[in-house]
């Protein structure tokens, strides 16, 4: 089946403790059918959940994973209440400096996309929008749906004269990040305004927790306009615009075009790159402008021997087989270069860990 027909909104732990920041220690101590527990990004939880449940199937090693944003999977990696964390933004240096479990380094997983999805009725096409426009319209400067400049887009698009309601995260986010890191490329005023981050101060809209809220905010709302990556938008039967990229290509996000998009990224990674790096905007005349790596978070020293094992096999089976459930989730799988660089830096997690 190419997409699942529903979406679980979180993995909880068989028994859960009242302190979220402790909840994954308790699903660890009160399952033994756990080995690994992780938290964080929504953005790759469908992809995530696929690999999870094969891996168990293939290998008998149970991950636990909660989808509760990057900022939730940063701090719970930071605490050390998770094996790892998971993560659309990569943690700045002072984040990492807060990491009670030493030096944090940064594996991309796959590729994905931030989509403008929207709730229109009458208009049956995918819009056509730039980046600019984009921004305006979150910065609640452009707030009908029948405006001048959205109207100069999408030529013969019947457009309503009705309000756009914004919709955006409430919780600290990787696809926020992603998208704001987008809006803070290509518009001055974003820059200038709310800027980039997991979190930012919204001039307008709604708030809606994980991808998983926004796009139940924007289905259920007539005139409704969110970001959510785009097997939200598939699984929910939620339309996508179609986004001006640097090559003023208007382009449909596909995996195609997302693995554009991280074309030229390979060759700008030397071998000492520790894989925080930004693609938003890239060149190239096919490539979808609101693309991103999504990264798992793991401390280089790992305190437990036989969990770092266990993860370090996992990861190394992410890289293999794990890579050919991408496509069928809205994913771009890595370039295979790619793959094996990651695969070969996985020896950096401790000597007893990494090896076999």
């Amino acid at each position: 089946m190419r997409r699942t027909a529903a979406f679980l909104i979180l993995v909880v732990a068989a028994a859960c403790s009242s302190a979220g920041s402790k909840s994954s220690d308790t699903a660890a101590g009160s399952s033994g059918s756990v080995d690994l527990t992780g938290a964080g990004a929504t953005f790759p939880y469908p992809i995530y959940r696929k690999w999870f449940s094969v891996y168990d199937s293939v290998s008998g090693i149970k991950i636990n994973y909660q989808s509760i944003g990057s900022g939730g999977g940063i701090r719970q990696l930071q605490e050390q209440t998770v094996d790892f964390g998971a993560s659309d933004a990569p943690m700045s240096e002072e984040e990492i400096a807060k990491a009670k479990g030493g030096p944090v380094l940064h594996f991309p997983t796959v590729l994905g996309a931030d989509v403008i999805t929207y709730n229109l009725e009458s208009v049956t096409q995918p819009l056509r929008l730039t980046g600019e426009l984009i921004a305006e319209i979150f910065l609640g400067k452009v707030t009908k749906w029948n405006d001048r400049r959205i109207a100069a887009l999408n030529s013969g698009v019947t457009l309503p004269n009705a309000d756009i309601l914004v919709v955006h995260r409430s919780d600290g986010s990787g696809t926020t990040f992603i998208f704001t890191d987008y809006l803070a490329t290509v518009s001055p005023a974003w820059a200038a305004g709310p800027g980039r981050g997991k979190e930012v101060q919204w001039p307008v809209g709604l708030g809606g927790k994980g991808n998983e809220g926004v796009a139940g905010q924007v289905k259920q709302t007539p005139g409704a306009i969110g970001y959510v990556e785009l097997a939200y938008a598939h699984q929910n039967k939620l339309p996508v615009a179609h986004v001006r990229n640097a090559a003023s290509a208007f382009i449909e996000p596909t995996t195609e075009s997302i693995t554009a998009a991280a074309a030229g990224a390979l060759a700008a990674l030397g071998p000492s790159s520790d894989y925080r790096v930004s693609i938003v905007n890239a060149g190239g005349a096919a490539s979808y402008p609101i693309s991103s790596f999504t990264w798992l978070l793991v401390y280089q020293n790992q305190p437990d021997a036989t969990k770092g094992r266990k993860l370090v096999d996992f990861m190394k089976w992410m890289y293999g087989d794990g890579q050919n459930y991408a496509a069928e989730l809205d994913y771009a799988p890595l370039p295979g270069e790619l793959r094996q660089r990651l695969t070969e830096r996985l020896a950096q997690i401790g000597s007893n860990t990494a090896a076999k």
